[in-house]
């Protein structure tokens, strides 16, 4: 059994971390400040015996009693909704928080862990992206606050391990899904549940031939304990490689929900990426790693959570 902390452990990914930490028989400390985490998520392990929570900002000073095996710092804003709401959060978060972090992980000898995100490919000109591709990122366009947050934050454990000898993990995580997630954080799998849940028409930015690529949140939570028990210090993609074009999830996402919707078309938001696929050759090679759940299975699946929220 490991003692580990895991911050933002009230959001979508964070939650179903916890579960699985748990379920594996560790002892965890969740941490979050509820900016995007909601407590309702932690409600089935909130009164585990293995489980404390910590109300708390990240980007303040962290002081936790005992000995800690792991630091697994999830804390962000991720969804576009939030980001663009929060944007020097979300930079203070990157830089402040896990600057606090690593010092907690440095003060207790324990194992770093960096939720990093297929984001800082920005809109790539190599496709797949592997990790050795360097991205093609605009630093001061309207996605640069989260963008950035996780670019520095990777340059800063990089710093740590090289200079502090410090144990390190990065996961750059692409598209992920499954229960949890809020239907109003801006993310294209919950926004068109929602619309094909309420019989409006699904929007569709640009003609819909912009792709990505969509992991299932049991799949990706495998895959992050899988490299948190490796040995390996440099950045792996953690994500699904089946891509899917938008305008072909929005039709799927109608299938599954057997919704009357239709198809409305909007002008593309500036920098949209074009596409995203993760290489995930280094996953498969050195961690033997990944996803088992196809898209047509996991969409099904998350169906009538979906199906619960968009009548409240």
């Amino acid at each position: 059994m490991s003692r580990i902390l895991v911050t933002g452990a009230a959001g979508f990914l964070g939650s179903h971390l916890c579960d699985a930490l748990l379920a594996d028989g560790h002892e965890v400390i969740g941490m979050d400040n509820h900016v995007s985490g909601r407590p309702e998520n932690l409600e089935e392990v909130f009164y585990h015996d293995r489980f404390v929570f910590y109300e708390h900002d990240v980007t303040e000073f962290i002081h936790i009693s005992g000995e800690i095996d792991a630091v697994m710092h999830l804390a962000s804003l991720a969804s576009p909704v939030f980001y663009r709401e929060h944007p020097i959060k979300t930079l203070k978060v990157g830089a402040l928080g896990t600057h606090k972090t690593l010092g907690l992980a440095k003060e207790k000898d324990a194992t770093y862990f960096f939720t990093s995100t297929s984001e800082v490919y920005g809109d790539p000109e190599v496709h797949p992206q592997s990790e050795d591709y360097r991205g093609n990122v605009d630093p001061y366009g309207p996605r640069s606050c989260y963008d950035e947050s996780k670019r520095y934050g990777e340059a800063l454990i990089r710093a740590y391990r090289d200079q502090h000898d410090l144990d390190v993990r990065i996961a750059r995580i692409f598209n992920t899904y499954g229960t949890r997630m809020r239907l109003d954080d801006g993310r294209v799998i919950p926004n068109f549940m929602k619309q094909a849940l309420t019989g409006k028409d699904l929007t569709v930015f640009g003609d819909g031939s912009q792709t990505r690529s969509f992991c299932h949140v049991e799949d990706l939570v495998d895959g992050l304990l899988t490299l948190l028990e490796s040995n390996i210090d440099t950045p792996v993609n953690i994500g699904n490689p089946d891509e899917r074009t938008i305008l072909e999830l929005a039709e799927l996402i109608i299938e599954v929900t057997n919704s009357d919707s239709e198809v409305t078309f909007e002008p593309l938001p500036p920098q949209d990426p074009e596409v995203r696929r993760p290489d995930i050759s280094k996953a498969k090679n050195k961690l033997n790693w990944k996803p088992k759940i196809d898209l047509y299975e996991g969409l099904n699946s998350v169906v009538p959570y979906f199906e619960e929220r968009a009548s409240l």
